[in-house]
């Protein structure tokens, strides 16, 4: 049960900072306690863990327009951040982890300043049938992590320019480009600004999980700021490293001889594969899932397998690539069992 509630908004507006400190905080977060991280980026696109960023993104117009490529740790797909855009991050302890509940606070803040929002699809939050906030979520070692973005008064010019969304997921949205599906909060409500949404959400915090921390300043105080020297410097600046490194970010390139892709209603996927005597000696599994560890498990069950139909499937029968909801799991299968059918040879 999450007694203790905690704030910590960055000072940072660079990226690779900002995901190493959302990373610290995942880790230690303290049992019983949630922290509700604010954070922006300045001219950023934030690729999902499993993307393929060469695809993804205009990296050329984007690094030469000063802009950063950055890949989180969660799942899901690629989004565009400047300092229209606001950043929320919810880290608990799995045993306190709930979507719901850290939706709730998103939606009543929002609902607060007079704008109908709710929850759709996969991960997406809406208001007037059009994005305003994407999520995606992380749980690794005991720690969760659920984060998303909040659009105020981002370009979405530069959104439109900067991201390559594929015609297929565009599709199925019902949608011919970005900046159809998506509404800035401050069309919505005009002259809404960063600040007071972070009031909003702070109120609304501490309205939807009703805790006292402990070491608050008064009784009535809700939550208490995560002072900086709680931080460990040294290992975020460690996080930070990887998360700017050219492997992280890209990734290797390898010689792919044969490409299968699909989209499907649980996300859209991706297998490279490098065959060599009639066996599969490389794969690289890209996905847009919110599962971030699918692709993973993909390739390890598939690497080192005959180049055949009959032997993928065999392996992919065996293997378990959602392994917290049995039905999503049956049905990732089946869905890339199909496409494994229809493109790969006897």
């Amino acid at each position: 049960m999450v007694r203790r509630l905690s704030v910590y908004e960055a000072e940072s507006t660079d990226p690779y900072r900002n995901l190493a400190v959302e990373e610290y905080l995942t880790y230690h977060v303290q049992p019983s306690e949630c922290v509700l991280y604010l954070w922006q980026n300045q001219r950023t696109v934030v690729i999902g863990k499993n993307q393929n960023a060469w695809k993804e993104c205009n990296i050329e117009l984007l690094e030469a327009e000063g802009g950063h490529l950055a890949r989180r740790t969660s799942g899901g797909g690629a989004v565009f951040h400047d300092l229209g855009n606001l950043n929320f991050s919810f880290c608990v302890r799995e045993e306190d982890y709930s979507v719901e509940r850290q939706s709730e606070v998103i939606l009543r803040a929002v609902k607060s300043l007079g704008i109908p929002a709710q929850r759709t699809g996969r991960n997406d939050i809406v208001a007037d049938g059009r994005k305003f906030s994407g999520n995606a979520f992380l749980k690794s070692k005991g720690c969760c992590c659920h984060h998303g973005t909040l659009l105020i008064g981002v370009d979405q010019q530069q959104m439109g320019r900067y991201l390559n969304v594929s015609p297929e997921k565009l599709r199925a949205k019902g949608v011919d480009s970005v900046r159809a599906r998506t509404v800035n909060l401050r069309e919505l409500l005009p002259g809404l600004g960063v600040a007071q949404m972070k009031e909003a959400l702070l109120r609304s915090f501490s309205e939807v999980y009703g805790a006292r921390c402990a070491d608050a300043e008064t009784e009535n105080q809700a939550f208490s700021p995560l002072f900086a020297d709680r931080l460990d410097w040294e290992e975020i600046a460690q996080y930070e490293r990887r998360l700017s490194s050219w492997k992280w970010k890209y990734g290797r390139k390898l010689p792919f001889e044969y490409t299968v892709s699909q989209r499907f209603p649980w996300g859209g996927i991706e297998l490279c594969f490098h065959v060599n005597g009639g066996v599969i000696q490389e794969i690289k599994v890209y996905s847009d899932a919110m599962q971030e560890q699918l692709a993973r498990r993909l390739e390890e069950c598939m690497k080192g397998c005959a180049y055949r139909r009959n032997a993928l499937l065999a392996r992919l029968k065996e293997a378990r690539l959602d392994r917290e909801n049995e039905e999503a799991d049956r049905q990732i299968r089946s869905d890339i069992g199909r496409l494994i059918l229809r493109e790969v040879m006897k």
